[in-house]
């Protein structure tokens, strides 16, 4: 997807900075789950990058994990008004918003910005008897009920959407996915070491470094090409199977936020999205740029509502 920046915006000097140059400050991010997640790494390297280009300083970071993101939507819905916080987020709230019957939903929010786009992977550990796709998927097609698949999303998110994906496209019925859900990359990747689950399917952002470790290999990514951050991973498509998914992030704010509000967050995020050290990142963690802000983001954002509210219905989840 080619990426689109916004015009730059002005933010009032009350909103503390910027628009005379000076670093924006106050402004704090949650992450709506646990420490180690996609959505935590994605948070911590877009604050770090706002400090380091002198963007924002000062910014705060804190984790309020549960019921898959739909606590801390709840929380930012709470917030209204307050032009201070946003939230990290992606296709996974969009989905639990569904799931978790949550009263707050994300059309209640402020869109900022859609960050990046990332690739899934099909993990296992070091241990693991599945060297390649093939040997996964002929064990997997042997008993699916009895077969762990783990992810780090509850279901109607890119976790639980890609292993049921990636089975339909292999000939094993999406039921029969014996699916276990875990809150986020931080609890998924004890589970992957310790021989919980079969294999893991999420970002791969979450674990380059256990793979770099040797503790976790790469059977695959399920991008349309090869990563250049893992480059000696195959696609699904290498290995015969017919299949490409992307996941999402990005960022909301709370409802009722003044337009001035609005754009101290467009612009900041846009001047970070600018800067070379956002490129480097982007290239470290094998992120796709995805940058588009304001109102483009909320019409991406009311699409991917509507697409994941139909196929959870199809599945009687929503």
């Amino acid at each position: 997807m080619a990426a689109v920046s916004a015009c730059g915006a002005t933010a009032d000097k009350e909103e503390g900075g910027g628009g005379d140059g000076k670093p924006v400050t106050g402004l704090r991010l949650m992450v709506p789950n646990t420490p180690g997640s996609g959505y935590d790494l994605t948070a911590r390297t877009v604050t770090q990058v706002m400090q380091d280009t002198k963007v924002a300083s000062g910014v705060q970071v804190f984790n309020l994990p549960g019921a898959s993101g739909t606590v801390g939507l709840q929380r930012l819905v709470n917030e209204k008004g307050n032009g201070k916080m946003a939230m990290q987020m992606g296709l996974g709230v969009v989905g639990a918003s569904y799931t978790s019957k949550s009263e707050a939903t994300l059309t209640d929010t402020t869109p900022i910005a859609k960050l990046i786009e990332e690739a899934g992977a099909i993990v296992v550990p070091k241990n693991s008897p599945y060297k390649t796709m093939d040997d996964l998927v002929t064990a997997w097609k042997e008993n699916p009920k009895k077969f762990a698949v783990g992810g780090g999303s509850s279901p109607g998110g890119p976790d639980h959407l890609l292993p049921m994906q990636l089975a339909k496209a292999v000939g094993i019925k999406p039921k029969d996915v014996n699916f276990v859900s875990y809150d986020g990359g931080g609890e998924l990747l004890p589970a992957i070491l310790g021989n919980k689950i079969a294999f893991g399917a999420s970002g791969f952002g979450e674990f380059l470094d256990q793979i770099e470790a040797g503790q976790v290999r790469v059977l695959a990514v399920t991008s349309e090409k090869p990563i250049d951050a893992l480059k000696n991973a195959p696609t699904l498509k290498d290995q015969g199977i017919d299949l490409v998914f992307t996941n999402w992030r990005g960022i909301v704010a709370p409802p009722g936020i003044t337009a001035e509000q609005k754009k101290t967050w467009v612009d900041s995020l846009t001047r970070m999205h600018d800067s070379d050290e956002w490129k480097e990142q982007l290239e470290k963690n094998g992120w796709v740029d995805s940058f588009v802000t304001g109102e483009d983001f909320g019409t991406y954002l009311t699409e991917q509502d509507k697409a994941v509210a139909d196929i959870l219905a199809e599945l009687g989840l929503a």
